[in-house]
């Protein structure tokens, strides 16, 4: 009957949709992470985060600007502003306006009163989703341990698989980190080529830090860090 009972449980545990903790609290004592945006090796821009805790609440605030030129003429280029809020490690509101090649996008993200799920009103997405997402932000080491994430630039929901590769050392504007290297894919393989999520992350851990990020479309892209304070 024990046995049974184990079995049971076992079983339970199995089928049960996992739930994950939020980390926010890891970031309290930063005050900025900086890092630089390369394309094929080229720095085009940056994108940096500048943190706030006060009565309770975190701030996080994001700028992030680069443009790709082909023969000195400018092809490609984003500059965005956003916001995320979280209490008691939870995200209470998330806003941002993004231009890419001069058209506007955006996002305004808030927790329902009952706190069940969050209303999004973002230019490809409008409507309510639960709160087990995450803003796909590369400041917040809790994008490796959600299944699904919602776009910083333009609200839309996304399912996500994140896989782990190993360790790795890697050296970064002369300072040694070591990391963890994880593979973040599209759940959905039907998902159109360039919506796909295809990310290759390395964490260091020790920090709380994403210190490294590249993908591939119509080239390599990397975010690199450059620098990062504390109170």
């Amino acid at each position: 009957m024990i046995r049974y009972i184990k079995y049971i449980l076992l079983f339970v545990v199995l089928i049960s949709p996992t739930t994950t903790n939020s980390h926010p609290n890891d970031y309290y004592s930063y005050k900025i992470i900086e890092m630089d945006v390369y394309k094929d090796n080229q720095k085009i821009g940056f994108s940096n985060y500048f943190f706030n805790y006060n009565n309770g609440i975190l701030e996080v605030a994001n700028e992030t600007k680069f443009e790709v030129k082909l023969l000195g003429v400018k092809v490609f280029s984003i500059n965005s502003n956003g916001l995320e809020k979280y209490f008691e490690n939870k995200l209470i509101s998330f806003n941002s306006e993004t231009y890419q090649n001069n058209k506007r996008k955006y996002v305004n993200l808030k927790l329902s009163e009952d706190k069940k799920e969050f209303q999004i009103n973002g230019s490809s997405f409008k409507g309510t989703t639960d709160i087990e997402k995450i803003v796909g932000s590369w400041w917040n080491h809790d994008i490796l341990e959600m299944n699904s994430q919602i776009s910083p630039v333009s609200g839309s929901v996304k399912g996500q698989i994140v896989k782990t590769l190993g360790k790795q050392t890697l050296i970064l504007n002369n300072i040694k980190y070591e990391t963890h290297h994880y593979k973040l894919l599209s759940k959905d393989p039907n998902t159109p080529d360039d919506k796909k999520l295809n990310f290759d992350i390395w964490l260091d851990k020790s920090k709380n830090l994403i210190v490294r990020i590249a993908y591939n479309k119509l080239g390599q892209w990397e975010y690199r860090i450059k620098n990062f304070k504390k109170n």
